[in-house]
């Protein structure tokens, strides 16, 4: 019985410790970055006066906002991604590489020449490389 039970803890410290695995990153580069319209942004022109004896003052700015799209090149895909923090995006270099992976719903990239630090992007589109499955399909031909 005794020894069951220093079996069963034995068991169970070894699974605690063991380590969990490093996310696998791929490596892209940073090709394009576009300004792509995401919304407008309004500013209303009511004061508390306006709104406390019923006459509002009907001024409203409206502005478009404009949000950074890149486009990443990896081995066999490219992606269109956006930053998910709207409100302090970072400027990524183009030109260079970058790391990241797919985790849940969306892409986790960082740049190694920067800062380093893994940021959120959403995913726009996601498109296969053709120009890598040519070159694939004609070093195949040439070596038949």
């Amino acid at each position: 019985m005794r020894k069951t039970g220093s079996l069963v803890v034995l068991l169970l410290t070894s699974m605690s410790l063991q380590a969990k695995d490093k996310p696998a990153y791929e490596r892209g580069e940073l090709v394009q970055m576009d300004s792509a319209a995401c919304g407008y942004a309004e500013k209303d022109g009511k004061t508390l006066a306006g709104e406390i004896f019923g006459t509002e003052g009907q001024h409203k700015k409206t502005q478009e906002t404009l949000c950074q799209e890149y486009v990443l090149r990896s081995q066999r895909i490219t992606y269109r991604i956006r930053p998910k923090d709207d409100k302090h995006p970072s400027l990524l270099p183009i030109g260079e590489t970058a790391v990241f992976r797919i985790h849940k719903d969306k892409l986790l990239l960082r740049v190694p020449e920067t800062d380093g630090k893994e940021r959120e992007y959403i995913v726009l589109s996601m498109t296969p490389r053709t120009d890598v499955a040519e070159n694939q399909a004609a070093t195949a031909h040439a070596n038949r």
